[in-house]
């Protein structure tokens, strides 16, 4: 190997990127998985979220087919295990703080209830909560402190000017509303996008402001307990139907994000491994041409009594060298490169961490330890067997 010092290393080098890449991917693969786990914890695991029509994550599927009003949410609030509905408005609207202007989302109900949904939401300190105030307004963190910017978006007390866009429904021109709100209180970062990126208001004002007529756009049902959340969802769409109404638990968030991850995961592993198998190539390529630069010298110790077995575990053993060296340095290489790649992730002026911390489990360690170092001996056995296979003549001849 100090002979052939550049083609050794590059030969290593492939080797550390193969399983480099994969203790990186692994490491952030379980330190995302924590993340997400983390951040759906935030949210109450005995709510149901409730739309009409077919609702995936990507919004609604087709039209509305149950109008969602006062009726539909006492006959639910009715069920077996139901604790409580909460009824939302949604909807967008253009706040001007002081000249500075921003478009939200807007989520109309009753604010004294947010604790049922988000169970460790906080206040900021002056924060005040009132069920039946049609002017006051709850700031999501995301929006108050908008992300890149140093000074706050509004703070608690501060009077903003919200204005609405709309389609009369007699003439069908565009119409705009305005009104003046004011900020009773500013959300501390729950984890949660759905709050920390909206305003809350009062749900008659958010009623009149965006002319629902009563029409509710989603509703969040609080089961007594997490352990009654598939009955609740079972008897919400056997009533209605299951095609005419959607229902998202947190479970079946956190079922579906990890089947995008493990996806995910699986195909930039795929990928790692084939790295790996280029450098196993690398091995091969390394020790074939090393045999044939060496046949005199092969031959020379056959002469002199050298036996087969020695030779092949001449090879063998600079093979075991490369992947004993490559394996480890990768190890190495991708515990440092995981925490390059999330640490370019930013976190949220309020605090909250935005970023994936990378999580080293051992058992995945030593198997990609363990596989470099295995695929290293495997790419040594085929140019080790030819160099113990040459005869001392034929070798000498050369």
């Amino acid at each position: 190997m100090k002979e052939r010092k550049a083609r050794s290393a590059l030969t290593i080098l492939m080797v550390v990127v193969g399983g480099g890449l994969m203790i990186a991917i692994n490491g952030m693969s379980a330190g995302q998985s924590t993340f997400v786990n983390k951040q759906l914890s935030t949210l109450a695991p005995n709510v149901l979220t409730v739309s009409s029509g077919q609702h995936g994550f990507r919004g609604p599927s087709g039209p509305p087919t149950i109008i969602f009003n006062s009726e539909v949410v006492n006959r639910i609030k009715s069920l077996p295990y139901v604790q409580q509905v909460i009824p939302e408005y949604q909807g967008q609207l253009q706040l001007n703080a002081m000249g500075n202007i921003q478009n939200v989302q807007v989520l109309g109900m009753d604010p004294t209830k947010l604790t049922l949904i988000s169970p460790s939401l906080q206040l900021v300190p002056g924060s005040t909560v009132k069920t039946s105030n049609p002017t006051g307004m709850l700031v999501g963190d995301s929006i108050a402190n908008p992300p890149g910017l140093t000074t706050p978006f509004v703070t608690v007390g501060q009077t903003v000017k919200a204005t609405y866009s709309f389609a009369d429904p007699t003439t069908g021109k565009l119409q705009t509303t305005s009104r003046s709100f004011v900020a009773t209180g500013v959300i501390a970062p729950t984890g949660n996008n759905q709050i920390d990126k909206a305003v809350i208001i009062n749900e008659a004002t958010a009623n009149s402001l965006f002319h629902k007529s009563g029409k509710y756009d989603s509703m969040a049902v609080v089961a007594i307990s997490a352990d009654y959340v598939n009955a609740v969802q079972q008897e919400i769409t056997s009533i209605y139907g299951s095609n005419n109404i959607g229902v998202i638990t947190p479970k079946a968030i956190l079922q579906t994000r990890e089947r995008f991850q493990s996806g995910n995961s699986s195909f930039i592993l795929d990928i790692a491994f084939i790295s790996l198998l280029v450098g196993t190539v690398g091995i091969i390529t390394t020790l074939y041409t090393s045999v044939n630069e060496r046949i005199k010298e092969i031959g020379t110790m056959k002469a002199i009594g050298a036996k087969s077995t020695f030779i092949l575990s001449l090879f063998m053993s600079e093979a075991l060298l490369i992947g004993l060296i490559g394996s480890t340095l990768g190890i190495v290489m991708g515990v440092n490169l995981a925490y390059v790649l999330t640490g370019f992730a930013p976190s949220s002026p309020g605090g909250a961490a935005a970023h994936v911390t990378p999580i080293f489990l051992l058992s995945d360690v030593s198997n990609v330890w363990i596989l470099s170092v295995i695929l290293s001996l495997a790419a040594g056995i085929f140019p080790a067997w030819k160099a113990s296979r040459l005869s001392p003549l034929e070798a000498l001849r050369r």
